[in-house]
């Protein structure tokens, strides 16, 4: 799936980029190997939307101001803390010929035997993993099939992930991607609830224990 994005050159910098805000437009710059720095600003709804279908591992075609397009990466965005609104975007360049290393999401399908029918809990150990590819080889994300763990002794690795050709995982093949634990027995929920208790008996008795040294102390000054 491809994705396009438009922008516009802007000279507005530092605070005077509040006013791009406030017309539904976003700061962002673009930088890499075949371009100079350049400021620009584009529509925010329109980002929004690619964002949400494109994700930070999809090239993007950007074109400024109406001229030939250039192959970009979503390299990082600034969110507002409160309102978590995107306030800034940074776009770098691709040279389609070479390799690039990227951060992929994994999409969890299926579901497990050893959940549905054993009572287990899932377990997800990694939500991402890194990629090493060529820019028309990246992945939106990598599927992990759940209904690979029937067993508590069934574990999904890195190395179990299925992957098109030319696409390499950069992390460790032994790294845990998913597994399933095991329900606690009535003997360890029991076990655990006595260790809770036993925690707040220790706790209240050391609130009663102060609070008697407090009177104690206040009798001593009162004499």
């Amino acid at each position: 799936m491809s994705f396009s994005l438009e922008a516009t050159t802007r000279a507005e910098v530092g605070r005077k980029t509040n006013a791009l805000r406030s017309e539904s437009a976003i700061p962002a710059v673009v930088y890499g190997n075949f371009t100079k720095p350049q400021s620009i600003k584009l529509d925010y709804n329109t980002f929004i939307k690619l964002y949400r279908d494109a994700g930070e591992s999809s090239i993007i075609d950007l074109a400024i101001d109406g001229k030939d397009s250039i192959p970009v990466l979503i390299h990082e965005f600034q969110q507002d803390a409160l309102t978590e609104e995107v306030i800034h975007i940074d776009f770098r360049t691709v040279d389609m010929n070479k390799e690039l290393e990227a951060v992929v999401t994994l999409k969890f399908v299926g579901e497990s035997a050893a959940v549905k029918a054993l009572g287990g809990t899932l377990i997800r150990s990694r939500e991402s993993v890194n990629i090493r590819c060529l820019p028309a080889n990246l992945l939106r994300n990598i599927t992990v099939d759940l209904t690979k763990l029937a067993t508590f002794e069934d574990s999904i690795r890195i190395g179990d992930l299925e992957l098109p050709e030319g696409v390499q995982i950069t992390d460790a093949s032994k790294l845990a991607v998913a597994v399933v634990s095991k329900p606690r027995t009535s003997a360890e929920i029991e076990a655990l609830d006595e260790e809770v208790s036993g925690d707040v008996a220790d706790v209240e008795g050391a609130e009663e224990s102060k609070e008697g040294e407090a009177e104690a102390g206040g009798e001593a000054k009162s004499e």
